[in-house]
Formats: structure tokens, sequence, C-alpha cells
């Protein structure tokens, strides 16, 4: 429970002692920490406090996530310009002012916010590290722009952190080794808990969007700065924090899938394209004296891309969808300015972006946290919709749930679809062969059209979309290299040919795919076959012999079907019914996808649907459904018919034999003279629960009315049996009597822990599932040997979710008794 928690502190304690140390050597000739050396500790340790924040996320401590993430970002950054300062990068007089300055404003008013919610919320321990570190930026920036302030102040303020951490790691060895017995105030998160009050994991929350709107902040801060004149030039050194921003934002934007908030993680997504565009034009300017140009098309298209997200988001919350349109004034600033970030206007609205971003952190780390909310509107659209017959939101448990397979990831079709008509719009614009880098293309293309469809392909793979996720990747791959290749420069007359071999082959890629998208629906057949268009305006651009005007019809093409598919997805996505439909498939097929399944889905929270799979399975079928563990498959004892059928469908093999349950102890009361005390209390003792026990076969199964089943459970010496600690399970027991239970999957497969995959791998071989949605635990039940008890020994088949310690346990229990 505290492993995270205090890798967390105690890896910002470590930080804070490396900077302490820094500060107070600096006003010597030489530093006692090389900067390099420095710069590479705590780039590990910005590592380090990632793992641990993304890894206690799970148990929904959301300001310690915010925290950890925020300093991990901080120093990621601080790690790269100092190690760039050791390397000789930052020579000017004010390099490394100008470089450190927007780094700091941003950490020294992200980090205040979260102390404030910290004091609070009663998070005393982590309001006191976040305010220290704080101060120490404050005092920082001071000593930058005045000498009077020394630097032994940045140090004091980093001791104090180190010293906070220190005590919290302390208490929480104190904690372990004396068994719970002295808890130090402020250390014990057992009690801390129980408290606080718990969050809905339905994914209405989503922890990780703080971290994603102070990344934000960093980003604006770099060019706020320049305008407000705290810093005095855009530089290399600014490099680091805008970089640092992406690459931490594109983790946020699939973090927020995994919170299931499909529009937050688009918006993520948009934003770090934005970061890596800002670093990639500060990083020009060391080869180039000049700024960069900037594609007009393409921020259009991006600003109209924001508009169409604000509007979705502001179904959900008002305040959000308002903080997206400052996103749109960036885009349509950016597009009236022909330097782009380099000019007046798109600062201003930077600083406008960095003073809404400081303010949407406050509102959502506090609601998150706290009892009393900040009203942001999130009930008025919603009650305003209720009213309307033709939308309509969706709502509930399976609002994120794939059609086969259970996922950990919400769809990230909609920023896939939204990279596609980005890349597409940004190359209509023809580069200068002389000067390849000076329009900037590259981090659209690169970037939305290869990095973010790479993600949103991985992630369709994750929810068992394998065609989606292949065209997905597929094209990412080429956005990747035709980018790079075309607009880096990096192919002249001497390598047309090798470029247009492979353009060739990735053409048969695709040609492969728009076929298998004739099964799928009309969109992706449009979406995959326009493509092809790109593709070969590639290859007649390799040959030298494209014709005018082609490639951007093709590129408006294929850009417009991809829109269409872009609202299409987040429509399906936020409103029921399919208001933009995706379409039929032109092919329909039978028996493999086509048509709806013939297996019955019931609602296991319904005593009816209970009734009716009891009665399925009195009348001979067989039948998925949940347990304490994973799901399995069973069928009635006393139907011989039934039991073959579930043993042929598994494909069961012969050392792996089916196993008996029954719903209590009084099932086998009337043979319990047959069993010995010891085995009689042992069961007794660890049912009901996980735990399956391997006893010896003798009569006692005659009781229970098997009959011919007998030989397909179980082997000729034993036979596994168990009592479920699952209400529905042994209610189900009680209707139908001892059933037959094997795991829900072909023999050999891993378990199935959703209701979904039962029907994915078992096919129309079962005859109904009885639908609870992901399984409690992903691993199957602890398999104990109990053939010997009667000499005081027991083993173990298979170790599954009751430890081998809590089994002995109980055992010795028993023993004694």
């Amino acid at each position: 429970e505290s492993l995270h928690s205090s890798i967390g502190l105690l890896g910002i304690s470590a930080g804070s002692l490396l900077l302490a140390v820094h500060f107070y050597s600096l006003p010597r000739a030489s530093p006692l920490i090389p900067s390099t050396a420095l710069g590479v500790l705590l780039l590990i340790l910005s590592s380090l406090l990632a793992y641990a924040g993304i890894r206690r996320s799970l148990r929904d401590a959301s300001l310690f996530l915010s925290l950890c993430l925020t300093i991990s970002v901080f120093w990621c950054g601080y790690g790269v310009v100092f190690i760039l300062g050791g390397q000789g990068v930052l020579n000017d007089t004010g390099d490394f002012r100008n470089a450190l300055v927007p780094g700091l404003v941003t950490f020294t008013l992200a980090l205040l916010i979260i102390a404030v919610v910290g004091f609070l919320c009663r998070e005393v321990i982590l309001a006191m590290i976040a305010s220290a570190v704080s101060l120490a930026s404050a005092h920082e920036v001071a000593t930058h722009y005045s000498t009077a302030f020394g630097s032994s102040a940045v140090a004091c303020n980093y001791m104090i952190v180190c010293l906070v951490g220190g005590y919290f790691g302390l208490g929480r060895i104190l904690y372990f080794l004396t068994k719970e017995k002295i808890a130090l105030p402020g250390t014990d998160l057992a009690t801390k808990r129980t408290h606080e009050p718990t969050q809905s994991t339905s994914g209405s929350v989503n922890h990780f969007a703080v971290t994603g709107l102070i990344l934000n902040m960093l980003s604006a801060s770099v060019f706020g700065c320049k305008l407000l004149g705290v810093t005095d030039k855009l530089f290399i050194g600014q490099v680091p924090w805008l970089w640092a921003a992406g690459i931490y934002q594109i983790g946020i934007c699939i973090l927020s899938y995994r919170a299931m908030d499909v529009l937050m993680a688009t918006f993520f997504g948009f934003t770090s394209i934005l970061k890596f565009a800002e670093g990639y034009c500060l990083l020009y300017l060391i080869w180039q004296p000049e700024e960069p140009s900037f594609p007009v098309p393409f921020l259009v298209v991006f600003s109209i891309l924001f508009v169409v997200l604000a509007l979705f988001v502001t179904l959900k919350s008002p305040v959000d969808g308002l903080y997206l349109l400052f996103y749109v004034a960036y885009c349509i600033a950016l597009a009236c300015r022909p330097k782009g970030f380099f000019e007046g206007g798109p600062q201003g609205v930077d600083v406008a972006i960095f003073v809404a971003s400081a303010l949407m952190t406050l509102i959502h780390l506090y609601n998150v946290k706290a009892s009393a909310k900040i009203p942001t509107g999130k009930g008025a659209v919603k009650a305003l919709l209720a009213r309307s017959s033709f939308l309509k939101l969706r709502e509930g448990a399976d609002l994120h749930a794939p059609y086969l397979g259970y996922s950990k990831y919400a769809d990230a079709e909609v920023l896939g679809y939204a990279c596609s008509v980005l890349a597409s719009f940004a190359i209509t614009m023809t580069g200068n062969p002389q000067a390849p880098l000076a329009t900037v293309v590259i981090p659209w293309v690169v970037v939305a059209g290869g990095i973010l469809k790479l993600l949103g392909g991985s992630v369709a793979f994750a929810r068992g979309k394998t065609l989606e996720s292949s065209a997905f990747i597929l094209y990412a791959v080429m956005w990747i290299i035709w980018g790079l290749a075309r607009y880096g420069g990096l192919y002249g007359t001497t390598r047309s040919f090798h470029a247009a071999v492979g353009i060739v082959a990735f053409m048969l890629f695709n040609g492969f795919i728009v076929f298998c998208t004739l099964f799928l629906n009309i969109a992706w057949f449009f979406y995959s076959l326009t493509f092809l268009l790109i593709a070969i305006s590639f290859l007649l651009d390799a040959i030298h012999a494209l014709p005018a005007g082609y490639d951007i019809a093709a590129t408006l093409i294929f850009g417009l079907v991809s829109f269409y598919c872009f609202l299409s997805a987040l429509f399906n996505s936020v409103f029921e019914g399919s208001c933009l439909p995706m379409g039929r498939p032109i092919v329909q097929l039978s028996g493999v996808g086509g048509g709806m399944t013939k297996c019955l889905h019931l609602p296991a929270r319904k005593a009816s649907s209970v009734k009716r799979i009891a009665d399925i399975l009195k009348n001979g079928g067989t039948c998925g459904i949940p347990t304490d563990t994973v799901y399995v498959l069973v069928a009635a004892c006393n139907r011989p018919d039934a039991v073959e059928k579930a043993h042929q469908s598994k494909r069961q093999a012969q050392d792996r034999p089916m196993s008996l349950w029954i719903s209590s102890l009084k099932q086998l009361e009337p043979a319990k003279h047959l069993f010995s005390p010891v085995l009689w209390d042992f069961m007794e003792a660890a049912w009901p629960s996980p735990i399956s026990l391997v006893v010896p076969r003798g009569e006692w199964v005659d009781f229970l009315g098997m009959k011919d089943s007998a030989k397909y459970v179980g082997t000729p010496q034993s036979v596994a049996i168990r009592i479920p600690d699952c209400s529905v399970t042994t209610h189900l027991i009680d209707l139908v009597g001892p059933i037959v239970v094997t795991s829900a999957n072909p023999t050999g497969e891993a378990d199935t822990t959703h209701h979904n995959q039962v029907y994915a791998k078992l096919g129309n071989k079962v005859d109904a599932v009885l639908c609870d949605g992901p399984s409690p635990e992903n691993i199957a039940s602890t398999v104990v040997d109990c053939t010997k008890i009667d000499s005081g020994n027991i083993g173990f088949f298979r170790v599954g979710i009751i430890p081998k310690s809590q089994v002995l346990q109980i055992l010795e229990q028993v023993q004694k008794k």
C-alpha cells in the first residue's frame, strides 16, 4: 500500500538534497556537483517520480499524483537545461537565466496551487513539500534578477523538502517494522484512506487532467515571458521545457484514455502537437538565422478541430469548453501571423492561456479532492439535453465497453481521424527545395500524422480492433517516413527510385486494408481508399511526374473523408444512436461477424436473469458465469450430456480435469461420515473463498447425483471442489444443484476476465452468458492438494489469488482446534 508513496516522497527528498548541495556550493568557484552530472541525476529521479505517481494513481491519490508528475516534469526540463549548460551550449550572458526562468515561473505557481489545495484538504505533508519547492523556485527566479538574493535561501527551502520527505520515509519504516503499532503523525496512510470520500472509478473523474493543464501553463510561459519582457529572447535553452511538456502531454493523453476520458485525451493530444511544433521552431534558429514560416491552411483546419472539440467538451463541462476556446484563438492568431510563435499576437494569447490554465488547474484539483465543489456547470447542459428527443448523452457502465473483450482504454479513433485531417492539410503546403525546413511542416506531419496515429493504433489494438489498428499503424509509419524524407530534404533525384519502391510496397499493404474494409463499413472503405490517392501522389512526386494540383486535390479529399470520420466518432462516443453513421459493411459475411449472436447475454444483477440461466442449465445447456475470480463455463452435475458438451467445447486437456462447485457444505452433509474430521473442518474454515480443495475421490460423489457425469470430473483418484465467494454464483447453485466447472476459454489460452470474452473465445458452443462486466480479479483460484491432509501435509497445484501463507494459516488454526 505504502510502497509507491514512499518511493515518490523519498525520490523528491533525494532530488531536493542534490539541489540543496548544488545551491549551497554555487558561490564557490567550482560547484560541488558538475552541471551535467546534476542534470542526469535529475532526469533519473524525474522518471522515478513519474512511475511512482502513475502507480499510486490506481489508488485514487489525486494530490500525490499531481505533485509527483508536476515535480517530475519540472526536473526533466530543469535537468536538460543543466546538461545544456554543462556542455557549453548556454554560453552568452543571461542565457542560463533566459532558459530557466519560464519553467521556474510556471512551477512556482503550479506548486503553490497544489500546496493551497493540500492545506485546504488536510494533506499536510504533500502541501508542505509543494509549498517549499514553490518557494525555492520563486527564490531562484529572484536570484537571477537581483544579486541581493543569495542562493542559500533556495538551498534552505530544498532542505525543508528533504527533512519532510525523510520524516515521512522514517514514519513508514517505523510503521512497517513495529507491525503498525507506531505511526508518526501524517504518515499513517491506512487511517487517512478510510476518512477520504471514495471516488467512483467509472471514468467520471480524470485525475491526470490537472497535470495536463500544468503542462499547458509551461509551454505558454515560454512565449508569455518573452512578450512581457521577463526573458530577452527565444532560443534553444527553452526547448527542453517545451519538449518535456510535449512528451509528458502524450503520456497524459494515454493515461486519460486509461481514465476513459476520450474528449480530454483528444485535447491533450492536440496540445502536444503544438508543443513539439514550438520546440521545433526554436531549434530551427540554430542552423538558420531567420524564423520559419507557417502553412496557413493547416492552422485554420486546426482551429476548426479545436472548435468542434470545444463544443463536445461543453456538453460535459461548459467551463472546460470555454477553456478550449483559448486554443481556437491561439490557432487563429498563428494563422494570421506568418512568423507564428515569434510574433506578439500569438504570444499575447499565450499569456491568456497561462492565466486560464492556472485557474483551471485550481478548479480541477480542488473539485477532485474537496467535498464542496467549485461550480463548472456540469449538470446544466445535461439537464437541457434531457428534454431533447433528438440527442441523448451516452451514460452508464457500458459507455466505453468494446463489442468483444474488455479494454482498460477508451476508444482513441477520434484522435486518429483528427491526426489524418491535420497531416493531410499540412502537406498541401509546397516546401522550398532550397530550404526544405523553412516551412514548419515536419512537426505537424511527424507528430500528428505519425506519433499520435501510432498511439491511436496501439489503443485500438488494445480494444480488439485488429483491422483499424493495423491501418492506423501503417499510415503512421507512412506519414513519419514520407514527412521526414520530403520535408527534411532527405531524398534527391538519385534516391527517388528507392523511395518509389518503398511507396509501392506501402500501396500493396494498403490495397489489402482496402479489401478488408469492404467487410467493416462504408466510411472505413472510403478512408482507406482515399489514402491510396495520397500514396499515389507520394509515388508520382518521388519519380518527379506529379501533375500540377493533383497532390492538393488528393489531400483535400482524404482530409474531408477523415473529417467526417472524426465527427462521426465524436458523435458516437458522446451521444446514443448514430447521428453520423459509419455505414454498413459493403460485403455482408454470414458466420464470422455476420448478424447478431444467438447466445443469450443476461445481466447478472437481475434475479430473473439468474433464474433463466438456471433453467438453461437444468435443460442441459452450458453457460458462462461470473465468479469471485475469473469467468467460468458451467454445466449441471445431473446432466451428463451438458457436462460432455462443456468438456468438448473447451477442448479440455486430460491433465486439466473439470472441478465441482457447491453452494454450501449442507449439500455434502449426508456424506459427512465419508470425510475425515480434519478435512471437514478445513473445508468449513476455508470456504466460501477462491480456494479449490483437491480431495480423495470416494462414495460421497454419488450423493451429489452425478451419475455418468462423474467420468469427466476430476481424476480417478481425486476431485477438486469449492464453494465460491460470490452471491450470484451460490444463488445459481442453490437453484440448479451442484455444478461442474471449468475456465471459460479454450485450454492453454489466458483466463477470461469479461463477459464479452466468453462469447469471443467459445462462440456458439455456449448457450448463454451471465453478464457482470470486468472480473473482480484477473487471477484464478488457488488449488490446494488435500489428499494427504490426515498426515498433516497439504500441497499446492496452483497458487492463485490466495497466497500460500494464508492457506497454511487456516490449516494451522484447524490443527490447533
